[in-house]
């Protein structure tokens, strides 16, 4: 399959496709909890069925009034606050769908770590932002457990780059055309989409948003601020399951339906498969994550590079 860019206008329906999917991701969370408890970890007050939560919660968001603070820095707040929802747009960006990208990029996969790298110091200027305890606990979990999978991530983001011999996403979805990447890198697989729950603030990676923090970066964040906020983790994990269906799973490439439609469905069920372990997994502490990330995920990944450099040796 080859991957081309798209004109510029293409960027105003590629951003609501993965505002469209972080819609579904949400409404598929809503459908999933039984107890009342939204993604923020906090009891939601809106009735109704279930499916239907997320549109009126928004609406209800969007008539709040925001909060504010005693002396808060309202500039780097509000960078904080816009910084998730604009990397997920950045990140979708070299996210091919089917046979097209907004960016081709030739370095599209160093793109995609560098856009999370940033995120380090949005979710940071979230927590910073409101001048309050709270939230300042929040950014600090998050630039802590940011330091426990961000290596890891980096090298399984390398490990199709080796085996494609190219930094260019398009690229390493045409690599798969005999054999989609997951079959025998799993261990990159698996940590890529750790990685993706850890920089959606998901999952057992979601204590920077702690219930035992009042919600951390979510604290002090009300109307339009929090709107963003959830938005953002929701396009974030969209943009992350975007990127492992074009690294691992053959990007738009199937048969009978065109590529584009293979590449929605992949990335659906990727977004559905951490949705659905939202609830099922307890949420680690930041020292635990570095822990794992440096003790167990960093040496296994870097043992699957070295065993996908020497394939490719082989062949070469």
């Amino acid at each position: 399959m080859t991957v081309t860019g798209a004109p510029v206008w293409a960027v105003v329906p590629a951003a609501g496709v993965l505002l469209a999917l972080a819609l579904a991701a949400a409404v598929l969370d809503s459908v999933l909890d039984t107890a009342g408890i939204g993604a923020d970890g906090t009891a939601q007050a809106v009735r109704g069925r279930r499916w239907s939560r997320p549109l009126a919660e928004a609406a209800r968001l969007m008539r709040q009034r925001g909060r504010t603070t005693v002396e808060p820095d309202r500039l780097l707040w509000r960078i904080g606050t816009a910084g998730p929802l604009v990397a997920a747009l950045l990140m979708a960006a070299v996210v091919p769908v089917g046979g097209t990208v907004v960016a081709d990029l030739p370095v599209g996969v160093v793109w995609f770590n560098t856009v999370d790298v940033t995120l380090w110091a949005a979710l940071w200027l979230a927590g910073w932002g409101p001048n309050s305890v709270y939230p300042l606990v929040g950014g600090y979990r998050f630039v802590a457990q940011a330091l426990g999978y961000e290596l890891p991530l980096m090298f399984a983001l390398t490990a199709p780059a080796v085996a494609a011999e190219s930094l260019r996403v398009g690229e390493v979805v045409r690599a798969q055309q005999g054999l989609w990447f997951v079959v025998w890198m799993p261990v990159a697989f698996v940590v890529f989409l750790g990685s993706v729950a850890a920089f959606g603030a998901w999952g057992p990676f979601s204590s920077p948003v702690g219930r035992d923090a009042a919600g951390g970066v979510l604290a002090e964040a009300a109307g339009v601020d929090r709107l963003l906020l959830l938005a953002g983790r929701y396009a974030l994990l969209a943009a992350g399951s975007g990127m492992a269906v074009a690294l691992f799973l053959g990007g738009g490439a199937g048969p009978w339906l065109p590529g584009w439609l293979w590449s929605l469905l992949k990335t659906l069920a990727v977004l559905a498969v951490l949705v659905v372990l939202h609830r099922r997994l307890p949420v680690l502490r930041p020292e635990r994550i570095v822990r794992i990330g440096w003790l167990v995920a960093l040496p296994a990944v870097l043992l699957q590079v070295l065993v996908v450099s020497a394939v490719m040796v082989a062949k070469g």
